[in-house]
């Protein structure tokens, strides 16, 4: 005998929005909106809802909603193609924020994120009839980009610098390097070294004014940057450029890769992490608390950047869809930063 719902339905018949209503104790029409138009819906609302469709499991006739709302219920990602730690991180925190929202994601990765490639990658995604889009622009070429996208397609930016002309969600990377900075110097190193990371990337750039900023803080010298890759190959080679160097005894480096890299040419040359020479990291990669030793380093909070660009995007369509202008100036020049956290760990300590 088939088993019944909560409200009493024979599970064997798929729910319907009314019962997905019934069960949360609101409308049909706030469930609707919790679907379409969820940024207008109180969180906690919103949270009953979802948890009658989950109960129910309630799928929305996704043809339907397009037909009544003028919505694909799908969202864009332009974004580079790579593996690396930082976007990987970031598309899939986008991604787990437009489930949960109800809307699909459809992916344009790019070999480069110059203006054309973007601009393609963009025009693909209309031809999908995609509600909006999201732009991981870590690049400096990808700023051009930004300045001539459609005005109609609502955007927002993840990563960038801020001058560009759209809203735009990211980690505070000054912060988190002026952070890392200040715990060596804390510690009773005279000054820092800095491995950075290629100098295109506009992350990697943020990161050397942080440190930067903090040493001519301090009245600290200030070193020569070097500049990797983003590979631990790099980070190595690096790595074994300073390690002759008996009074270099703190090395920030960009990102936790690398900071493998030069620690394990410390290592070869004889020089102890932490006893002759502290290293910190950046990313907080998987990897970093099983490093020898474990990885000091920066946590970038992906899950809230994918969050925070999913709801500056859901409000630009709502404006959008509301024909009215008058909030789409301001929405430009939101910008939103997500402040990183310091991880300690066993790869700093105060000089010998």
């Amino acid at each position: 005998m088939p088993s019944k719902t909560g409200g009493g339905r024979s599970r064997s018949k798929p729910a319907v929005i009314e019962d997905v209503a019934a069960l949360a104790g609101v409308s049909a029409m706030t469930v609707s909106r919790v679907f379409n138009s969820p940024e207008i819906v109180r969180a906690e609302t919103r949270a009953r809802v979802m948890a009658a469709v989950r109960k129910l499991d309630y799928r929305p006739n996704l043809a339907a909603r397009q037909l009544a709302t003028g919505r694909s219920g799908v969202l864009g990602v332009v974004s580079l193609d790579t593996t690396l730690y930082g976007p990987a991180s970031t598309l899939s925190a986008i991604e787990q924020a437009a489930r949960q929202s109800d809307y699909t994601v459809s992916i344009a990765s790019l070999g480069i994120l110059d203006r054309r490639s973007m601009q393609e990658g963009v025009e693909r995604l209309r031809r999908q009839s995609v509600d909006g889009a999201i732009i991981l622009a870590p690049h400096e070429a990808a700023v051009d980009g930004l300045r001539h996208l459609p005005p109609t397609m609502p955007v927002v930016a993840v990563d960038g610098r801020d001058d560009i002309p759209v809203p735009v969600v990211m980690v505070d990377q000054r912060a988190g390097a002026a952070r890392v900075t200040r715990h060596l110097l804390s510690l009773g190193h005279e000054t820092v070294w800095h491995i950075a990371g290629p100098a295109e990337w506009i992350d990697a750039s943020s990161r050397i004014d942080g440190w930067r900023s903090t040493l001519e803080a301090e009245g600290r010298p200030v070193p020569e940057v070097l500049s990797g890759d983003w590979s631990a190959r790099s980070g190595y080679r690096l790595g074994k450029q300073l390690a002759g160097d008996r009074s270099i005894t703190a090395i920030f480096v960009a990102n936790d890769p690398m900071a493998l890299g030069v620690m394990r040419a410390l290592r070869e040359a004889g020089r102890s992490v932490p006893d002759d020479v502290s290293v910190v990291g950046f990313d907080d990669v998987p990897e970093a608390a099983y490093f020898w030793p474990p990885l000091t380093t920066v946590r970038q909070n992906f899950a809230e950047v994918g969050r925070q660009a999913l709801e500056l995007l859901l409000h630009r369509i709502a404006i959008a869809d509301s024909d009215t202008g008058a909030e789409g100036g301001a929405a430009e020049n939101v910008r939103r930063l997500i402040e990183p956290e310091i991880v300690l760990r066993e790869s700093t300590a105060a000089p010998r």
